[in-house]
């Protein structure tokens, strides 16, 4: 299966463009989410949401939709990581199994100073639960940090089950380490000048490596994030159209 959208639903330069003149606020997520195929959500990486709203982003969006979660920076910002466990346990109590099977994978998201710490980030891995009221749950790791292009990193990340972030970026170092059963690419490269964001080509060569991720038996999650970020729905909906999904 291969997934592909944009971080969040909500931001201006969009109306008008990706959103339909006088489309209301409202129903903003219900339109991205029947042009898309995924959406990653960073509002919850700066408070917990509540089971309802959870429920309700469910039901505004079509059967096969998925959400990827962002996690809350209270945990990932610590400087030791290994006392994160409060502010992990609350973020999986906090409802979002109520998005049932739209849920997709939890981004954890790390700042570009956090280093690599073996034992540090050996026990916050230890910390991320497997599964939640019965529903299995998948992490993603976001690392920007050039120590943890580590063996010793990957070997962590494997056992616990985790992806790594497969990031394109002028800023954050690209790690294609496959770590789990499905990989998690966030696109950050998007120009003003390509109506596209990327270029035919650089979409073709992304599409041809999800068809390839996909072949192998894993899932592929493809964000397009960040760059010139107005042109984020064309260019998930042109990577979209190559897969024959639009």
């Amino acid at each position: 299966m291969i997934r592909a959208g944009i971080g969040g639903w909500t931001y201006e330069p969009w109306r008008g463009s990706f959103y339909p003149q006088g489309l209301a606020h409202s129903r903003e997520l219900e339109f991205a989410s029947r042009k898309l195929t995924a959406i990653e959500i960073n509002g919850t990486f700066y408070r917990n949401q509540k089971p309802d709203t959870f429920r309700k982003w469910a039901g505004e969006t079509p059967p096969g939709f998925v959400f990827s979660l962002k996690a809350p920076r209270y945990a990932v910002n610590k400087r030791v990581l290994a006392e994160a466990g409060p502010s992990v346990q609350l973020f999986v109590e906090s409802g979002f199994v109520e998005l049932g099977d739209k849920l997709g994978p939890i981004l954890w998201q790390f700042a570009p100073t956090k280093k690599f710490d073996a034992a540090d980030f050996g026990a916050f891995l230890a910390l991320l639960p497997r599964e939640v009221k019965g529903q299995g749950l998948r992490h993603v790791l976001e690392v920007r940090h050039e120590s943890f292009r580590s063996p010793e990193f990957f070997e962590l990340a494997q056992k616990a089950g985790a992806a790594i972030v497969l990031a394109d970026s002028d800023d954050y170092p690209c790690i294609a380490q496959e770590t789990a059963g499905f990989t998690y690419a966030r696109l950050m490269k998007s120009r003003q000048e390509e109506p596209t964001g990327y270029a035919h080509a650089e979409l073709t060569g992304w599409m041809e490596r999800a068809q390839n991720w996909a072949a192998g038996g894993r899932d592929a999650f493809v964000y397009f994030i960040n760059g010139a970020k107005e042109r984020a729905p064309a260019a998930a909906q042109a990577f979209l159209a190559m897969l024959g999904k639009e």
